[in-house]
């Protein structure tokens, strides 16, 4: 059997998705009993107890099919943003409606734009259908929009910004927002992924709901992931008009948000006691980091979401290992191409203490 045959030559160029180690992984590979993860961004207070409580009680369903039109958190998140309800769609993660922008979007040889340094999910739902990927530097570890803008040609489909900007934590401000929107042709589609919105402190920032009545090409994507918890359980949407959500409904796989990550949405919804702490939290923790940092001499950039980027002496990967046997897992940023950077997930103030003992005893040697 030959593969130049039975595969589509677009997957061939595909590189699989790296996930943080899991915590059970680890402890099975180094014999370890306590590991904690600050990997991959998850809010360390976990969920809600209220949608703790409305999963529970909704795992008694789950031999019957999920609400295929998300009714209810579709319903409560509508009147929340202040939109239709037909102006919303959701998916198994924000992902799955990235790969759905491509399939409804993208053809063969259509040009897509994205940041040289981004979420790598953009340049795999591209490479699904064929597209040719355009990438632009960052300018100080912040999309530049302006050099975004010119790159823009004839045969543009579809650019990702990413704001705030993951692995960096970087956020482009309103002005060049708006800026950048005017310069963009209609028959473009922009995504505004917006996973980690809610944390997002800057004044500056755009409020991209504004914009959806001007600019009808524009897209937002956010996520029940982040702030609210729901990791586990991949709840993403997308905001647009009427015409856009349209048409990624036709791709839409059905009952593609299961019962109990929809119970678990809309309860998170109605907790906004945990949104406060878990804010509260993220800026002591955040402090915290900065100032051992600082103590360090590390450089880092500072972040308008729950993680950091910090820049170390040594490899990264030598300092992922390093960690790793003492149970603390972090995200090596090799993948990237920087040699020395790390992304650490801002933790419970225990956990970030004990990082930063580790990470102090392993810079000293």
């Amino acid at each position: 059997m030959s593969d130049n045959k039975l595969i589509r030559k677009e997957i061939l160029s595909i590189k699989p998705y790296i996930p943080g180690k899991p915590i059970e992984e680890v402890k099975r590979e180094l014999g370890l009993k306590e590991v904690i993860k600050l990997a991959s961004n998850e809010n360390p207070l976990g969920p809600s107890p209220l949608a703790v409580e409305r999963m529970g009680e909704t795992i008694k369903g789950v031999n019957i099919y999920p609400d295929g039109n998300v009714h209810r958190l579709r319903e409560k998140l509508s009147v929340k943003l202040g939109v239709e309800g037909n102006q919303l769609i959701f998916g198994n993660g924000s992902d799955e409606i990235l790969v759905m922008l491509a399939q409804a979007f993208i053809d063969k040889g259509d040009e897509v734009i994205m940041a040289e340094t981004t979420f790598s999910e953009y340049e795999f739902a591209t490479n699904i259908m064929g597209g040719e990927i355009v990438k632009v530097p960052l300018k100080d570890y912040t999309h530049d929009l302006k050099a975004m803008a010119e790159t823009i040609s004839d045969n543009t489909k579809m650019i990702f910004i990413c704001n705030p900007n993951n692995p960096t934590g970087t956020a482009v401000g309103r002005a060049e927002v708006e800026d950048f929107l005017d310069k963009v042709n209609e028959d473009i589609i922009v995504v505004f992924d917006e996973a980690y919105y809610e944390y997002v402190s800057d004044k500056n920032y755009p409020q991209s709901l504004d914009y959806l009545l001007d600019y009808e090409n524009l897209i937002i994507l956010r996520t029940f992931s982040k702030i609210y918890g729901l990791g586990g359980l991949r709840v993403g949407y997308g905001i647009a008009n009427e015409k856009i959500i349209s048409y990624l409904e036709r791709v839409r796989q059905p009952f593609n948000v299961n019962a109990i990550a929809q119970e678990g949405a809309l309860a998170s919804l109605e907790d906004q006691s945990h949104i406060r702490e878990s804010l509260d939290y993220n800026r002591q923790g955040k402090e915290y980091l900065y100032r051992e940092f600082d103590k360090l001499g590390l450089d880092y950039v500072p972040t308008e979401t729950n993680f950091i980027l910090v820049d170390l002496p040594k490899s990264n990967d030598q300092v992922f290992k390093e960690l790793l046997k003492q149970g603390i897992i972090i995200r090596s940023l090799s993948s990237y191409g920087y040699k020395t950077k790390i992304r650490v997930t801002i933790g419970l103030p225990e956990d970030n203490k004990k990082f930063i003992k580790a990470l102090k005893s392993l810079l000293n040697k």
